[in-house]
């Protein structure tokens, strides 16, 4: 197709979002993935909740979204890109994997942003978690049907999920140093 125009765009994405839905509702809605999105993402978001310093709620909330917003748009680029993809997915969007964008991987990194506060720690820590998530938890999706690499390596995700905890630590640090300095005035 040259030069496509909108119009053939758009006739194309009805097609995928049709062709996305029928796919999802034959070949995920109720099986063995499916049901291990969902109900993890269920329980993680109760150990959140039991594991939340309520204390600092706000702030534990404003890393985890901005958290979200970050695993959400390298997502949208990774899976448009076709560096990677999702064959089994609790709901039938086409971009992201919200079991794993909204649930499992904010709620890890707020629970690690509550406990590890120092610098040194949390960046310890998180580099374990990386690893995890890109040495055991990816290969597991991987054989569990839920997410499949196109062109894309493990060790680019593990150094991606440093980035994005680290910098979303800093991220709120400097907000709340904004914050007490205005409260100081």
């Amino acid at each position: 197709m040259e030069n496509p125009t909108w119009n053939e765009i758009y006739k194309l994405r009805l097609e995928l979002k049709e062709t996305n839905f029928d796919y999802w509702l034959n070949e995920n809605l109720f099986t063995f993935p499916w049901w291990f999105l969902l109900i993890t993402m269920i329980l993680f978001f109760i150990l959140w909740w039991l594991l939340l310093d309520k204390s600092r709620m706000m702030e534990i909330l404003l890393y985890g979204f901005v958290i979200t917003t970050i695993v959400i748009l390298l997502d949208v680029v990774g899976v448009s890109f076709i560096l990677w993809g999702y064959p089994n997915k609790v709901t039938p969007l086409v971009h992201p994997i919200v079991a794993i964008d909204i649930g499992h991987l904010p709620i890890i990194y707020m629970i690690i942003y509550q406990y590890f506060s120092t610098w040194k720690s949390f960046f310890i820590v998180m580099t374990i978690t990386a690893a995890i998530f890109a040495y055991v938890f990816e290969p597991m999706t991987i054989w569990l049907g839920i997410y499949e690499l196109n062109n894309w390596r493990h060790i680019f995700s593990f150094l991606i999920y440093i980035w994005i905890g680290v910098f979303c630590k800093w991220f709120i640090s400097k907000i709340k140093q904004i914050e007490n300095k205005e409260q100081k005035m």
